[in-house]
């Protein structure tokens, strides 16, 4: 049994956040229809040479057609009828002028929940325009934090835009409104843009730049790299560190195991006249030595320190050994799904090939021999 088994979804083929969102659904024991273009995406070309490595449609059910065809616009139809929840990410408009818009497809079902995946949103005057991650961050607020002072602006490749901010807003309203549907039978449209969850993500760093702890500067506050006691040191192998011991308690535990509880650079925590002499002492002090030798001194206390690990190191790493966080099959590194369920455990499922099921949805389907037949020819098997 899987938290959500029994959820029919239907996915319109794209690129980024919502083949993320629905691979999530599908973790969680969705049946995920994904509807895959007949002809390659221009967009997505190049990206991936081999379907094993397309980890975001695990779990999945593949179909191809050609959705310019209106044949395969009313199978597409058909299986809303059947369906519980939509997702699709073009531009606003685009999907409309398929014929597979939100009020048709409403119409067909009024039960079913139609999630649409943007980078800018449905409507505003960028809503047309091309964008990714990167792009998204910069006018919710969030890139002028990431980096430090007098360099260059640049957040974790896809995590805060495509993913965090939209990947996740998506599913999160989806399952909202799934619990409405059950309450009052009553579908609904999802407006989910990776703009939008970027900001709403920021509600810790509002109330901290609210409270004057975060000001207008990039690297003038002890969130992005003023302060020697929430930073980033390399190593002598070149490696780096991380250390955030924001509380009172954890910053005496990191002097203290550092050797510099008696340092007077290091006697008030938020003096800022100290902090740039404490990081260049902590400089010099990290640079002395492997990470290897730092991990010993400190990491599992207090003093809130991590290495930082490649995507390969990460995945022989013990704390994410023991969590079974990562699952790895013929040299393929994945994540597993998160996060744990103890009664209804979500699954990394099998890759589809491009097409392989469209025999089996066609067949599920109350389609005459004539109407199978011309379907299936113009499908990809």
């Amino acid at each position: 049994m899987s938290a959500l088994q029994g959820i029919k979804v239907i996915e319109i083929a794209g690129i980024g956040p919502g083949p993320i969102a629905s691979m999530m659904l599908a973790d969680l024991g969705a049946e995920v229809i994904l509807i895959e273009r007949k002809t390659d995406n221009p967009n997505a070309a190049g990206l991936f040479n081999s379907n094993k490595t397309e980890f975001f449609k695990r779990g999945k059910q593949s179909i191809a057609l050609d959705l310019k065809q209106p044949e395969a616009i009313q199978l597409v139809l058909s299986l809303v009828e059947q369906a519980d929840m939509f997702i699709e990410g073009f531009r606003p408009g685009v999907i409309e002028r398929l014929g597979l818009g939100p009020e048709v497809c409403l119409a067909r079902n009024k039960k079913m929940i139609y999630g649409r995946m943007t980078g800018w949103g449905q409507h505003g005057p960028l809503a047309q325009a091309a964008g990714h991650d990167i792009n998204y961050a910069s006018i919710s607020g969030v890139l002028a934090y990431s980096g430090f002072a007098n360099d260059k602006p640049f957040p974790p490749a896809t995590i805060i835009g495509d993913v965090g901010g939209g990947s996740l807003h998506l599913v999160m309203g989806m399952l909202a409104a799934y619990i409405h549907v059950l309450s009052t039978g009553e579908g609904q449209v999802i407006d989910a843009a990776i703009c939008d969850g970027n900001v709403y993500m920021q509600t810790l760093l509002t109330s901290l730049y609210a409270n004057g702890l975060v000001g207008e500067q990039r690297g003038g506050d002890f969130l992005t790299g003023a302060s020697p006691w929430a930073n980033t040191y390399q190593c002598a192998d070149d490696k780096y560190i991380t250390v955030q011991a924001l509380e009172p308690n954890f910053y005496k535990e990191f002097i203290t195991l550092a050797g510099f509880a008696d340092d007077l650079n290091f006697s008030m925590q938020y003096d800022k006249s100290l902090w740039p002499l404490a990081i260049t002492k902590l400089t010099k002090y990290f640079k002395s030595q492997p990470q290897v030798h730092w991990n010993n001194i400190f990491e599992g206390t207090d003093a809130c320190y991590a290495p930082v690990m490649s995507l390969k190191e990460a995945v022989e790493h013990p704390h994410n050994v023991a969590r079974h966080n990562f699952v790895v099959e013929n040299d393929l590194i994945q994540p597993a799904p998160r996060p744990k369920l103890n009664k209804t455990p979500s699954q990394v499922g099998k890759i589809p090939k491009f097409g392989e099921h469209t025999e089996q949805i066609l067949a599920q389907l109350n389609l005459s021999d004539e109407q199978y037949a011309k379907l299936k020819a113009m499908a990809v098997v």
